[in-house]
Protein backbone atom coordinates (compact mmCIF):
# COMPACT_ATOMS: atom_id res chain seq x y z
CA UNK A 1 0.00 0.00 0.00
CA UNK A 2 1.56 3.73 -0.64
CA UNK A 3 1.52 6.65 1.85
CA UNK A 4 -1.18 8.52 1.44
CA UNK A 5 0.88 11.20 2.73
CA UNK A 6 3.05 11.09 -0.82
CA UNK A 7 1.27 12.40 -3.56
CA UNK A 8 1.35 10.00 -6.49
CA UNK A 9 4.08 10.29 -8.99
CA UNK A 10 6.57 12.45 -6.97
CA UNK A 11 9.62 11.12 -7.42
CA UNK A 12 11.90 9.20 -4.47
CA UNK A 13 13.91 11.88 -2.03
CA UNK A 14 17.45 11.01 -3.28
CA UNK A 15 18.95 10.49 0.21
CA UNK A 16 16.12 7.78 0.29
CA UNK A 17 17.60 6.75 -2.68
CA UNK A 18 21.09 6.77 -2.08
CA UNK A 19 20.45 4.50 1.52
CA UNK A 20 18.92 1.82 -0.63
CA UNK A 21 21.68 1.84 -2.79
CA UNK A 22 24.33 1.56 -0.50
CA UNK A 23 23.10 -0.82 2.02
CA UNK A 24 24.15 -4.16 0.02
CA UNK A 25 27.16 -2.73 0.59
CA UNK A 26 27.38 -1.81 3.86
CA UNK A 27 26.37 -5.60 4.85
CA UNK A 28 28.87 -6.92 2.35
CA UNK A 29 31.99 -4.35 3.61
CA UNK A 30 31.16 -5.06 7.54
CA UNK A 31 34.06 -7.00 9.02
CA UNK A 32 36.46 -6.39 5.93
CA UNK A 33 39.67 -4.72 5.77
CA UNK A 34 40.34 -1.82 4.15
CA UNK A 35 43.77 -0.37 3.74
CA UNK A 36 43.74 3.45 2.88
CA UNK A 37 46.86 5.65 1.50
CA UNK A 38 47.24 9.10 1.13
CA UNK A 39 50.15 11.49 0.60
CA UNK A 40 50.95 14.24 3.00
CA UNK A 41 49.18 17.03 1.10
CA UNK A 42 46.02 15.65 2.49
CA UNK A 43 47.56 16.54 5.80
CA UNK A 44 47.57 20.03 5.08
CA UNK A 45 44.89 20.16 3.19
CA UNK A 46 41.55 22.25 4.58
CA UNK A 47 39.39 18.79 3.49
CA UNK A 48 41.50 16.77 5.97
CA UNK A 49 38.53 17.23 8.72
CA UNK A 50 36.15 15.75 6.70
CA UNK A 51 38.43 13.13 5.54
CA UNK A 52 38.89 11.89 8.86
CA UNK A 53 34.89 12.27 9.31
CA UNK A 54 34.38 9.69 6.52
CA UNK A 55 37.27 7.00 7.92
CA UNK A 56 35.39 7.55 11.35
CA UNK A 57 32.28 6.80 9.70
CA UNK A 58 33.64 3.41 8.30
CA UNK A 59 34.95 2.49 11.26
CA UNK A 60 31.61 3.37 12.94
CA UNK A 61 29.91 0.25 10.06
CA UNK A 62 32.43 -2.24 11.08
CA UNK A 63 34.83 -1.80 8.43
CA UNK A 64 38.53 -2.56 9.55
CA UNK A 65 40.95 -0.15 8.64
CA UNK A 66 44.75 0.37 8.14
CA UNK A 67 45.66 4.11 7.14
CA UNK A 68 48.94 4.09 5.56
CA UNK A 69 50.17 7.91 5.24
CA UNK A 70 52.89 10.48 3.64
CA UNK A 71 54.78 13.19 4.58
CA UNK A 72 56.51 14.48 1.55
CA UNK A 73 55.66 18.06 1.70
CA UNK A 74 55.88 18.46 5.42
CA UNK A 75 59.02 16.84 5.09
CA UNK A 76 60.54 19.12 2.29
CA UNK A 77 59.28 21.71 4.50
CA UNK A 78 61.96 21.13 6.72
CA UNK A 79 64.67 20.50 5.11
CA UNK A 80 64.17 24.16 3.10
CA UNK A 81 64.07 25.53 6.56
CA UNK A 82 67.39 23.78 6.75
CA UNK A 83 69.02 24.82 3.76
CA UNK A 84 69.09 21.15 2.76
CA UNK A 85 69.27 19.43 -0.69
CA UNK A 86 66.26 17.71 -1.94
CA UNK A 87 67.03 14.63 -3.98
CA UNK A 88 64.79 12.38 -6.23
CA UNK A 89 65.86 9.41 -8.33
CA UNK A 90 62.78 7.74 -9.78
CA UNK A 91 60.44 9.56 -6.96
CA UNK A 92 62.20 8.25 -4.41
CA UNK A 93 64.21 10.67 -1.94
CA UNK A 94 67.90 9.97 -1.44
CA UNK A 95 67.53 9.90 2.29
CA UNK A 96 70.81 10.84 4.37
CA UNK A 97 71.41 11.73 7.67
CA UNK A 98 69.75 14.86 7.55
CA UNK A 99 66.76 13.43 5.47
CA UNK A 100 66.35 10.87 7.84
CA UNK A 101 66.04 13.63 10.63
CA UNK A 102 63.45 15.63 9.06
CA UNK A 103 61.54 12.78 8.05
CA UNK A 104 61.51 11.25 11.91
CA UNK A 105 59.91 15.09 12.73
CA UNK A 106 57.55 15.25 9.86
CA UNK A 107 56.09 11.48 10.63
CA UNK A 108 55.83 12.14 13.98
CA UNK A 109 54.06 15.59 13.93
CA UNK A 110 51.66 14.15 10.94
CA UNK A 111 50.77 11.40 13.22
CA UNK A 112 49.75 13.28 16.09
CA UNK A 113 47.81 15.57 13.99
CA UNK A 114 45.90 12.46 12.74
CA UNK A 115 44.96 11.03 16.17
CA UNK A 116 43.78 14.28 17.48
CA UNK A 117 41.00 14.30 14.63
CA UNK A 118 40.54 10.59 15.10
CA UNK A 119 40.30 11.27 18.92
CA UNK A 120 37.76 14.60 18.76
CA UNK A 121 34.62 14.17 19.97
CA UNK A 122 32.53 17.56 20.03
CA UNK A 123 29.14 17.99 20.21
CA UNK A 124 27.43 18.68 16.89
CA UNK A 125 30.13 17.73 15.12
CA UNK A 126 30.36 14.18 13.04
CA UNK A 127 32.30 13.23 15.58
CA UNK A 128 30.11 13.88 18.12
CA UNK A 129 30.18 10.85 21.09
CA UNK A 130 32.97 8.23 18.66
CA UNK A 131 35.65 7.33 20.25
CA UNK A 132 38.28 5.71 17.84
CA UNK A 133 41.18 3.84 19.40
CA UNK A 134 44.25 4.18 17.23
CA UNK A 135 47.12 1.44 17.25
CA UNK A 136 50.83 2.51 15.69
CA UNK A 137 54.17 0.34 16.13
CA UNK A 138 56.76 -0.94 15.08
CA UNK A 139 54.58 -3.13 12.36
CA UNK A 140 57.61 -2.70 9.90
CA UNK A 141 60.22 -4.40 8.96
CA UNK A 142 62.85 -3.44 6.29
CA UNK A 143 65.76 -3.57 4.65
CA UNK A 144 68.16 -0.85 3.09
CA UNK A 145 67.34 -0.33 -0.75
CA UNK A 146 71.18 0.02 -1.11
CA UNK A 147 73.54 1.34 -4.56
CA UNK A 148 71.15 0.96 -7.48
CA UNK A 149 72.52 2.26 -10.70
CA UNK A 150 75.86 3.64 -9.04
CA UNK A 151 73.87 5.76 -6.59
CA UNK A 152 73.44 5.39 -2.50
CA UNK A 153 70.20 5.63 -1.30
CA UNK A 154 71.74 5.78 1.99
CA UNK A 155 68.34 5.27 4.37
CA UNK A 156 66.07 5.00 1.98
CA UNK A 157 64.81 1.48 2.50
CA UNK A 158 62.17 -1.10 1.37
CA UNK A 159 59.45 -3.54 3.07
CA UNK A 160 60.86 -6.75 4.09
CA UNK A 161 58.33 -8.27 6.14
CA UNK A 162 55.07 -6.78 8.00
CA UNK A 163 53.95 -7.68 11.19
CA UNK A 164 50.62 -9.38 10.40
CA UNK A 165 50.07 -11.36 13.60
CA UNK A 166 51.02 -7.68 15.96
CA UNK A 167 48.47 -5.73 13.57
CA UNK A 168 45.79 -8.15 12.98
CA UNK A 169 45.68 -8.40 16.93
CA UNK A 170 45.36 -4.43 16.80
CA UNK A 171 42.61 -4.53 13.83
CA UNK A 172 40.80 -7.51 15.91
CA UNK A 173 40.68 -5.14 19.06
CA UNK A 174 38.77 -2.40 17.47
CA UNK A 175 41.20 0.06 16.46
CA UNK A 176 42.38 2.13 13.84
CA UNK A 177 46.01 0.75 12.61
CA UNK A 178 48.38 3.73 11.78
CA UNK A 179 51.52 2.86 9.42
CA UNK A 180 53.78 5.94 8.84
CA UNK A 181 56.42 5.54 5.63
CA UNK A 182 58.92 4.11 8.22
CA UNK A 183 60.47 0.70 8.59
CA UNK A 184 62.91 -0.63 11.12
CA UNK A 185 66.16 -3.10 10.65
CA UNK A 186 66.47 -6.05 13.35
CA UNK A 187 70.30 -3.83 13.80
CA UNK A 188 68.22 -0.82 15.19
CA UNK A 189 68.46 1.40 11.87
CA UNK A 190 65.04 3.34 10.72
CA UNK A 191 64.29 3.68 7.01
CA UNK A 192 62.19 6.49 5.29
CA UNK A 193 59.78 4.06 2.53
CA UNK A 194 57.36 4.61 -0.40
CA UNK A 195 53.89 5.27 1.07
CA UNK A 196 52.58 3.18 -2.20
CA UNK A 197 54.49 0.43 -1.74
CA UNK A 198 54.45 0.08 2.22
CA UNK A 199 50.36 0.15 1.70
CA UNK A 200 50.78 -2.62 -0.97
CA UNK A 201 52.61 -4.67 1.61
CA UNK A 202 50.29 -4.35 4.34
CA UNK A 203 47.36 -5.03 2.08
CA UNK A 204 48.96 -8.49 0.70
CA UNK A 205 49.91 -9.32 4.36
CA UNK A 206 46.62 -8.55 5.53
CA UNK A 207 45.12 -10.59 2.59
CA UNK A 208 43.10 -6.95 2.25
CA UNK A 209 39.65 -6.66 0.63
CA UNK A 210 40.41 -3.21 -0.53
CA UNK A 211 43.28 -1.16 -1.19
CA UNK A 212 42.50 2.37 -1.70
CA UNK A 213 44.63 5.07 -2.78
CA UNK A 214 43.75 8.70 -2.43
CA UNK A 215 45.53 10.31 -4.86
CA UNK A 216 46.18 14.63 -5.36
CA UNK A 217 45.59 14.44 -9.36
CA UNK A 218 42.35 14.34 -11.29
CA UNK A 219 41.29 11.00 -11.78
CA UNK A 220 42.28 8.99 -15.18
CA UNK A 221 40.27 9.39 -18.30
CA UNK A 222 40.24 7.02 -21.21
CA UNK A 223 40.78 7.95 -24.66
CA UNK A 224 37.39 9.13 -25.25
CA UNK A 225 38.28 11.63 -22.28
CA UNK A 226 35.80 9.52 -20.27
CA UNK A 227 36.40 8.84 -16.41
CA UNK A 228 38.56 5.11 -16.40
CA UNK A 229 35.89 3.06 -14.46
CA UNK A 230 38.48 -0.22 -14.46
CA UNK A 231 41.73 -1.47 -15.19
CA UNK A 232 42.96 -5.31 -15.02
CA UNK A 233 46.31 -5.89 -13.16
CA UNK A 234 47.34 -6.97 -17.04
CA UNK A 235 46.46 -3.78 -18.50
CA UNK A 236 48.22 -1.28 -16.09
CA UNK A 237 52.02 -1.70 -17.12
CA UNK A 238 50.77 -1.08 -20.87
CA UNK A 239 48.67 2.16 -19.74
CA UNK A 240 51.60 3.24 -17.83
CA UNK A 241 53.95 2.65 -21.48
CA UNK A 242 51.37 4.45 -23.89
CA UNK A 243 50.98 7.51 -21.14
CA UNK A 244 54.18 9.76 -21.38
CA UNK A 245 51.78 12.35 -20.00
CA UNK A 246 50.73 10.40 -16.74
CA UNK A 247 51.26 11.90 -13.33
CA UNK A 248 54.20 9.99 -11.46
CA UNK A 249 52.08 9.99 -8.81
CA UNK A 250 49.20 7.93 -10.55
CA UNK A 251 51.56 6.12 -12.27
CA UNK A 252 53.38 4.71 -8.52
CA UNK A 253 50.05 3.84 -7.03
CA UNK A 254 49.01 1.72 -10.57
CA UNK A 255 52.30 -0.18 -10.11
CA UNK A 256 51.65 -0.86 -6.40
CA UNK A 257 47.96 -1.33 -7.19
CA UNK A 258 48.58 -4.17 -9.44
CA UNK A 259 51.07 -5.56 -7.12
CA UNK A 260 48.28 -6.09 -4.44
CA UNK A 261 46.09 -7.30 -6.19
CA UNK A 262 48.46 -10.07 -7.90
CA UNK A 263 49.20 -10.79 -4.01
CA UNK A 264 45.78 -11.67 -3.82
CA UNK A 265 44.07 -7.91 -2.61
CA UNK A 266 40.72 -8.93 -4.55
CA UNK A 267 40.26 -5.29 -5.21
CA UNK A 268 42.54 -1.95 -5.46
CA UNK A 269 41.06 2.00 -5.77
CA UNK A 270 42.79 5.17 -7.05
CA UNK A 271 40.19 8.21 -6.02
CA UNK A 272 41.01 11.69 -6.27
CA UNK A 273 40.61 13.04 -2.83
CA UNK A 274 39.59 16.39 -3.86
CA UNK A 275 36.76 15.58 -4.36
CA UNK A 276 34.30 15.61 -1.20
CA UNK A 277 32.65 12.51 -0.37
CA UNK A 278 35.16 10.10 -2.73
CA UNK A 279 35.62 7.85 -0.48
CA UNK A 280 32.15 7.27 0.07
CA UNK A 281 31.04 7.39 -3.38
CA UNK A 282 33.45 4.85 -3.99
CA UNK A 283 32.98 2.19 -1.37
CA UNK A 284 28.99 2.35 -1.21
CA UNK A 285 27.92 2.97 -5.09
CA UNK A 286 28.02 0.55 -7.85
CA UNK A 287 29.80 2.95 -9.99
CA UNK A 288 32.27 4.48 -8.12
CA UNK A 289 34.34 7.65 -8.88
CA UNK A 290 37.83 6.38 -9.14
CA UNK A 291 39.62 3.62 -10.96
CA UNK A 292 39.24 -0.16 -9.68
CA UNK A 293 42.06 -2.47 -10.55
CA UNK A 294 41.76 -6.03 -10.50
CA UNK A 295 42.44 -9.94 -11.29
CA UNK A 296 39.52 -10.41 -12.48
CA UNK A 297 36.57 -7.89 -15.02
CA UNK A 298 34.84 -5.48 -12.75
CA UNK A 299 31.88 -5.97 -15.58
CA UNK A 300 31.95 -9.35 -17.19
CA UNK A 301 29.49 -10.68 -20.19
CA UNK A 302 28.87 -14.45 -19.50
CA UNK A 303 25.88 -17.00 -19.71
CA UNK A 304 23.01 -16.57 -17.13
CA UNK A 305 22.56 -18.90 -13.89
CA UNK A 306 19.38 -19.65 -12.42
CA UNK A 307 20.62 -16.93 -9.75
CA UNK A 308 20.38 -14.14 -12.49
CA UNK A 309 16.60 -14.61 -13.05
CA UNK A 310 15.38 -12.52 -10.84
CA UNK A 311 17.98 -9.49 -12.14
CA UNK A 312 16.68 -10.57 -15.38
CA UNK A 313 13.19 -10.08 -14.14
CA UNK A 314 14.17 -6.55 -13.47
CA UNK A 315 15.70 -5.72 -16.48
CA UNK A 316 12.86 -7.00 -18.77
CA UNK A 317 10.05 -5.40 -16.62
CA UNK A 318 10.32 -1.92 -17.50
CA UNK A 319 9.75 -3.30 -21.44
CA UNK A 320 7.29 -5.40 -20.74
CA UNK A 321 5.00 -2.84 -19.01
CA UNK A 322 5.85 -0.64 -21.64
CA UNK A 323 4.93 -3.18 -24.42
CA UNK A 324 8.20 -3.94 -26.22
CA UNK A 325 8.73 -7.50 -24.55
CA UNK A 326 6.34 -9.89 -24.22
CA UNK A 327 6.38 -10.57 -20.51
CA UNK A 328 8.01 -13.96 -19.41
CA UNK A 329 6.96 -15.69 -16.07
CA UNK A 330 9.30 -16.64 -13.72
CA UNK A 331 8.60 -20.24 -14.91
CA UNK A 332 9.83 -19.77 -18.25
CA UNK A 333 12.67 -18.11 -17.58
CA UNK A 334 14.09 -21.27 -15.58
CA UNK A 335 13.47 -23.15 -18.62
CA UNK A 336 15.06 -21.11 -21.09
CA UNK A 337 17.60 -19.83 -18.74
CA UNK A 338 20.22 -21.15 -20.63
CA UNK A 339 19.45 -19.48 -23.27
CA UNK A 340 20.33 -16.09 -21.65
CA UNK A 341 23.78 -14.02 -20.97
CA UNK A 342 23.97 -10.86 -18.85
CA UNK A 343 26.44 -8.51 -18.37
CA UNK A 344 27.42 -8.34 -14.79
CA UNK A 345 28.55 -5.28 -12.91
CA UNK A 346 30.04 -6.04 -9.61
CA UNK A 347 27.24 -8.62 -8.38
CA UNK A 348 24.85 -6.95 -10.52
CA UNK A 349 23.17 -7.93 -13.54
CA UNK A 350 22.77 -4.71 -15.49
CA UNK A 351 22.30 -5.78 -19.52
CA UNK A 352 20.95 -9.25 -20.91
CA UNK A 353 20.03 -10.65 -24.47
CA UNK A 354 19.01 -14.12 -25.37
CA UNK A 355 19.91 -16.66 -28.41
CA UNK A 356 16.71 -18.85 -29.44
CA UNK A 357 18.03 -21.33 -31.88
CA UNK A 358 16.52 -22.74 -34.85
CA UNK A 359 18.82 -25.13 -36.63
CA UNK A 360 17.02 -26.75 -38.99
CA UNK A 361 16.52 -23.38 -40.78
CA UNK A 362 19.69 -21.95 -39.95
CA UNK A 363 19.20 -18.99 -38.02
CA UNK A 364 19.09 -17.99 -34.55
CA UNK A 365 16.14 -15.90 -33.06
CA UNK A 366 17.85 -12.36 -30.79
CA UNK A 367 15.46 -12.09 -27.53
CA UNK A 368 14.67 -9.67 -24.40
CA UNK A 369 17.70 -7.24 -24.95
CA UNK A 370 17.88 -4.97 -22.11
CA UNK A 371 19.83 -2.60 -20.94
CA UNK A 372 19.25 -0.78 -17.31
CA UNK A 373 18.97 2.76 -17.80
CA UNK A 374 21.87 3.72 -15.81
CA UNK A 375 24.27 2.01 -18.26
CA UNK A 376 23.13 2.72 -21.80
CA UNK A 377 26.12 4.48 -22.35
CA UNK A 378 29.90 3.09 -23.50
CA UNK A 379 27.98 0.55 -26.44
CA UNK A 380 26.81 -2.36 -24.17
CA UNK A 381 24.54 -3.34 -26.22
CA UNK A 382 26.61 -3.36 -28.85
CA UNK A 383 28.54 -5.57 -26.67
CA UNK A 384 25.55 -8.01 -26.27
CA UNK A 385 24.90 -7.91 -30.01
CA UNK A 386 28.18 -8.71 -31.08
CA UNK A 387 28.62 -11.43 -28.38
CA UNK A 388 25.34 -13.39 -29.47
CA UNK A 389 26.35 -13.07 -33.12
CA UNK A 390 29.73 -14.97 -32.23
CA UNK A 391 27.31 -17.72 -30.94
CA UNK A 392 25.06 -17.79 -33.92
CA UNK A 393 28.16 -18.13 -36.17
CA UNK A 394 30.00 -20.78 -34.34
CA UNK A 395 26.60 -22.95 -34.04
CA UNK A 396 26.67 -22.95 -38.07
CA UNK A 397 23.34 -20.05 -38.40
CA UNK A 398 23.51 -17.89 -41.45
CA UNK A 399 20.95 -15.56 -40.01
CA UNK A 400 19.98 -13.55 -36.80
CA UNK A 401 16.24 -12.07 -36.83
CA UNK A 402 14.23 -10.20 -34.22
CA UNK A 403 10.90 -9.39 -34.02
CA UNK A 404 10.14 -5.80 -32.57
CA UNK A 405 7.44 -3.39 -31.89
CA UNK A 406 8.97 -0.05 -30.77
CA UNK A 407 12.77 -0.67 -31.29
CA UNK A 408 13.14 -1.09 -35.07
CA UNK A 409 15.21 1.83 -35.56
CA UNK A 410 18.41 0.66 -33.02
CA UNK A 411 18.14 -2.98 -35.02
CA UNK A 412 18.44 -1.01 -38.18
CA UNK A 413 21.22 0.92 -37.31
CA UNK A 414 23.05 -2.13 -36.51
CA UNK A 415 22.68 -4.08 -40.01
CA UNK A 416 19.15 -5.91 -39.54
CA UNK A 417 17.32 -5.13 -42.75
CA UNK A 418 13.28 -5.87 -42.59
CA UNK A 419 11.93 -9.21 -43.72
CA UNK A 420 8.83 -11.01 -43.94
CA UNK A 421 6.72 -13.44 -41.81
CA UNK A 422 7.35 -16.20 -44.62
CA UNK A 423 11.53 -15.95 -43.60
CA UNK A 424 10.93 -16.62 -39.94
CA UNK A 425 11.66 -20.57 -39.63
CA UNK A 426 8.19 -22.59 -39.53
CA UNK A 427 8.46 -23.90 -35.46
CA UNK A 428 8.56 -19.75 -34.78
CA UNK A 429 5.85 -18.78 -37.34
CA UNK A 430 3.32 -20.84 -35.53
CA UNK A 431 4.40 -18.64 -32.38
CA UNK A 432 3.54 -15.28 -33.89
CA UNK A 433 1.43 -13.15 -32.41
CA UNK A 434 -0.94 -11.50 -34.73
CA UNK A 435 -2.62 -9.14 -32.33
CA UNK A 436 1.28 -7.61 -31.10
CA UNK A 437 2.29 -7.02 -34.72
CA UNK A 438 5.70 -7.08 -34.57
CA UNK A 439 8.09 -6.30 -37.68
CA UNK A 440 10.53 -8.70 -38.38
CA UNK A 441 14.18 -8.00 -39.30
CA UNK A 442 16.98 -10.40 -40.01
CA UNK A 443 20.79 -9.34 -40.15
CA UNK A 444 22.90 -11.87 -42.51
CA UNK A 445 25.87 -13.59 -40.66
Amino acid sequence: MSDPNTPAGDPMDPFVAWVRQATPYVHAHRGRTFVIAFGGEALASVGLPTLVHDIALLHGLGIRLVLVHGARPQIEERLARRGAAIRYVNDLRITDDEALACVKEAVGVVRVEIEALLSQGLANSPMAGVRIPVASGNFVTARPLGVIDGIDHRHTGAVRRIDRRSLKQRLDDGAVALMPPLGYSPTGEVFNLSTADLAASAAVALDADKLIFLTETPGLLDPEGQPLSSLLTQEVAGLIESRPDLPQEVGVCLKAAALACRGGVRRAHLIPRRIDGALLREIFTRDGIGTLVSRTPFEDLRPAQVEDIAGIQELLRPMEEAGILVPRPRERLETEIDRFFVLERDGTAIACAALYPYPADAMGELACVAVHPDYRRKHRGEKLLRHIETLARNQGFKRLFVLTTQTAHWFRERGFEPGRLTDLPMEKRALYNSRRNSQVYIKPL
